[in-house]
């Protein structure tokens, strides 16, 4: 039989359990150091390095040390400078712009890292390039996100990690394991911090009525939904405005923002409906073309995104685009991959 003084031990650890239990998930992850664990490294290609450092540092581990270059031609030539034979290997690059360099990047990587035996490789894609091709929408047209699929697949992907994928559908392209984030709880933070009066969050298509609606549910705010038929690519006639924007602050939700025809003409369409101020945010600034003289002389009181993307020179010289970090959200959902752990709660 068991002493007292054993018993009364036993009674204070099982009480101090559910207690330690009921820690936040980040933070037990938070207490195991990735230093010096050699089977755990994230690369980067050239497309975004700025933020795989950023993660790398939320992380607590170095970046990996490779060697990449290019021929006369333009051919990349990419060598890996350290042992990852076994290794739980991670590699972000969004493929931007340009967009099929950076795709060919990645694929390379991914090969020269299944030649050198890495046990797993999980591609981090923030940011989707050929995302809006995802269907036939007319006759005799490819369908490039799923080729895009295919070739990392091909290529030797294990996993996949997206952001704010412009369909959620893309995740069917993939035959093998897809974690799909959304940059939503970043942006609701920064919208509540700012606590704008009479806000009604905006889908500026049907397309993104569900995106819209989560991001209406988490900030407490009525929806309204722009009725916008495209005429051509990056070209868009906004109609009609579906709910009550009169005398409220609008803020358009979008996946997003490339030539920024479609925002300009959202937020001209909200203030002839009687909006008092228009607010915008979206996952991707690809900003091409016009898009940042568009965005710089629009009506817009802000357009807020985040670092999926690495914004140009000329678009950080432009006050109302303002820039929020993924790099701690990308981080908490690599360390869940890596420990198997679910990622689910990073939703809130």
């Amino acid at each position: 039989m068991k002493n007292e003084t054993v018993l009364e031990a036993e009674a204070v650890n099982q009480a101090a359990q559910p207690e330690d239990r009921q820690k936040p998930v980040a933070e037990k992850k938070r207490a195991r150091s990735y230093s010096d664990d050699k089977r755990f490294k994230i690369f980067s290609g050239s497309a975004n390095r700025a933020l795989a450092q950023d993660i790398c540092k939320h992380i607590g581990v170095a970046l990996g040390e490779t060697k990449m270059q290019r021929f006369a031609d333009g051919e990349v030539y990419f060598q890996l400078l350290e042992n990852v034979r076994g290794a739980d290997v991670f590699v972000v690059q969004p493929t931007c712009n340009p967009v099929d360099q950076h795709l060919v990047e990645l694929l390379i990587m991914i090969d020269a890292l299944k030649r050198a035996s890495a046990g797993r490789i999980t591609v981090v894609v923030p940011y989707y390039g050929y995302a809006r091709q995802d269907r036939k929408d007319r006759p005799r047209v490819a369908i490039s996100s799923k080729l895009v699929a295919d070739l990392l697949t091909t290529a030797g992907a294990n996993r996949a990690l997206f952001m704010d994928l412009h369909a959620a559908q893309i995740q069917g392209f993939f035959n093998i394991p897809v974690d799909h984030m959304f940059a939503s709880p970043v942006m609701v933070g920064y919208f509540r911090e700012l606590n704008l009066p009479n806000l009604t969050v905006v889908s500026p298509d049907a397309g993104g009525v569900e995106r819209a609606r989560f991001f209406a549910t988490k900030i407490g705010a009525p929806l309204a939904i722009v009725d916008k038929r495209r005429t051509d690519i990056n070209v868009t006639e906004v109609m009609h405005v579906i709910g009550d924007v009169a005398g409220r602050t609008c803020l358009i939700i979008d996946d997003i923002v490339d030539t920024a025809g479609t925002l300009v003409k959202t937020v001209d369409a909200l203030l002839a409906q009687g909006a008092t101020q228009v607010y915008a945010c979206a996952s991707h600034p690809v900003l091409s073309g016009p898009a940042i003289e568009r965005i710089a002389k629009s009506k817009l009181v802000e357009l807020v995104v985040t670092d999926s993307i690495p914004l140009t020179e000329e678009a950080q010289k432009v006050p109302k685009i303002k820039v929020r970090s993924v790099a701690g959200l990308l981080a908490a959902t690599i360390e869940g991959i890596h420990m198997e752990t679910s990622v689910s709660s990073l939703f809130n």
